[in-house]
């Protein structure tokens, strides 16, 4: 399965448009609304890797995402930027995602990592709307999936519709 985690409103015309295509050109695509979901932030407790491994703490519909991570192919998430950076709402659920991994550490690439909880390679990516460093939200989601040893299908404007589908159904 491939998922697309929106954070933009259902009814925008650049979201709607993009996932309609997607949704056209590559089998299997789940969309979720973040929008329709309330995905508090990481307190930093560390519950997830200490006391209940694998599972946040913080009840809320969060849960549903992680789930959802592990059973997809590849994930691509659509937002909006505030200040040239991800919406809050999608910042939370990265920050949530420790889970996925665990509490022990190892060398990769001469830097110091977490350890995945799960034998599962992740793929991520990246479509924005508005006006961002495309350089600076490549290298952000690199650095991301050096943390989850997964591999980043990029940074895309929303606009680019078939730089979007190329990177995906090549990837």
């Amino acid at each position: 399965m491939n998922l697309i985690i929106s954070t933009l409103k259902k009814d925008d015309l650049y979201n709607k448009k993009i996932i309609e295509n997607i949704q056209k050109n590559i089998n299997n695509v789940e969309v979720i609304y973040a929008e329709d979901m309330n995905i508090k932030g990481c307190i930093g407790c560390n519950r997830c890797w200490l006391v209940t491994p694998g599972i946040c703490t913080i009840k809320d519909d969060y849960e549903r995402l992680l789930i959802k991570f592990l059973q997809a192919k590849q994930v691509v998430f659509i937002t909006d930027l505030r200040l040239g950076f991800v919406s809050y709402k999608l910042k939370n659920i990265f920050d949530r995602i420790l889970p996925l991994l665990t509490m022990n550490l190892r060398f990769k690439n001469g830097q110091m990592r977490h350890c995945l909880r799960y034998k599962k390679h992740y793929k991520m990516g990246l479509i924005y709307k508005g006006n961002g460093n495309r350089e600076f939200l490549e290298k952000w989601l690199e650095r991301v999936m050096i943390n989850l040893d997964g591999t980043s299908i990029g940074t895309y404007n929303i606009e680019n519709e078939e730089e979007i589908l190329n990177a995906l159904i090549n990837c």
